[in-house]
């Protein structure tokens, strides 16, 4: 039986695949195209590569980051195309949004093989779409599956968490074989259900009986006018009367001050608008819904989150502000690969949020120095000019 296992345990640390993986050294060009697809709008825009803002490293902390502000940003590589029939399918990669893009998005594409990279935009079709979207007040964290042709965005939205603060996020999907997602964001499980019942991939199971229409009489209203209930014959409605004690003054002259108007002043015996009473209607039968019946264009599909080819991945954005930086990306079926590059991402993120607490720091210590500063004037400024009233 040992034997065995330890059979198994080589069969998989042998079965174990990365389909691709990028750190981004100098020669990260030669590996990605860069789109033209907006050049002749002139609003394609720059990549370089750079390490950032409160980097470790400065060589080994390089990304490729959006160099302009209100520009699309389309780039992509290439791989050897595979299906992820049977397996697990893991992309993971790190973003850092050096400032806040306002309105943008900092998600990457995968998808099937291309003919022509430099096309690369948003007509092109792919197989999902994961990471952080922003609009002003809309944000959350994409998770897009191509399914029969059709896009499909997830039910309702994942958290998003790129607040930013200027430091290195961790974004990881797992899309496993029973047709269950995991997300992660920084190592945290921010979502894992199910893709048939959180994506409208498939058609509902049941709808609503075409043949089965509400009755006539069918009573929506709970509530209804009390029939017994009639205003008094002495409730009044008048707000304002006139003033009957009012006289005309002895100096009024109509020709020259017009006809004198006795004027207006509250009802005492006012008493509120009336409205009749409201009671529970005998007849309610309830919010009427049709029969469910079985849809009969209901079809299962076991394999919706299987994938003929995957070719390609890249990155399609429009930013308002640039300058976000894209980093250690890896597509593979091993967690404990995906592990190794979100190391990479830890040692990172733990220098970053110690570099960005010692400028908050500074920031308030220069803060409070311009305030204490200020103050001073004001107390010299009061001083001279209690002197001079003295003096005076």
């Amino acid at each position: 039986m040992r034997r065995i296992l330890g059979c198994l345990g080589s069969f998989t640390l042998v079965s174990a695949k990365i389909y691709f993986s990028e750190t981004f050294d100098d020669n990260w060009e030669s590996r990605w195209v860069k789109s033209t697809w907006k050049d002749s709008e002139g609003t394609q825009g720059k990549w370089s590569l750079a390490a950032g803002k409160f980097s470790k490293d400065a060589k080994e902390d390089q990304g490729i980051q959006t160099a302009e502000d209100s520009k699309f940003f389309g780039i992509s590589a290439a791989f050897d195309s595979f299906s992820n029939a049977g397996k697990e399918l893991i992309v993971q990669y790190q973003a850092k949004y050096e400032k806040d893009v306002e309105c943008g998005g900092g998600y990457l594409k995968i998808g099937p093989t291309m003919d022509d990279q430099t096309k690369f935009g948003d007509p092109t079709t792919y197989n999902i779409m994961f990471g952080p979207d922003k609009c002003g007040y809309t944000k959350r964290t994409h998770l897009i599956f191509t399914y029969k042709g059709k896009n499909v965005l997830k039910k309702s939205d994942l958290d998003y968490k790129q607040e930013g603060e200027g430091t290195s996020h961790l974004y990881r999907m797992i899309l496993k074989p029973d047709n269950t997602v995991r997300v992660e964001i920084d190592e945290e499980k921010i979502y894992e259900g199910s893709l048939k019942e959180d994506w409208e991939v498939l058609k509902p199971k049941q709808i609503d009986d075409p043949e089965d229409k509400k009755p006539s009489d069918w009573v929506e209203d709970s509530m209804m006018d009390d029939p017994e209930d009639k205003k008094p014959d002495d409730w009044v409605t008048e707000k304002r009367i006139v003033d009957s004690a009012a006289k005309k003054p002895d100096d009024w002259d109509d020709e020259e001050d017009g006809e004198w108007e006795p004027p207006m002043i509250d009802n005492p015996e006012f008493k509120g608008e009336w409205s009749v009473k409201r009671i529970s209607n005998p007849a309610y039968k309830g919010f009427w819904e049709a029969k469910k019946i079985d849809n009969p264009e209901y079809e299962d599909d076991n394999n919706v989150y299987k994938f003929d080819d995957f070719g390609f991945i890249g990155f399609d954005l429009w930013q308002v502000k640039g300058g976000s930086i894209f980093d250690n990306v890896i597509v593979c079926d091993d967690k404990a690969e995906a592990d190794t590059f979100a190391a990479k991402w830890k040692s990172l993120s733990e220098h970053e949020k110690a570099e960005k607490k010692k400028e908050d720091e500074s920031k308030k210590e220069e803060e409070k120095k311009k305030e204490d500063e200020s103050d001073d004037d004001d107390d010299d400024d009061d001083a001279e000019d209690k002197k001079e009233s003295e003096d005076m």
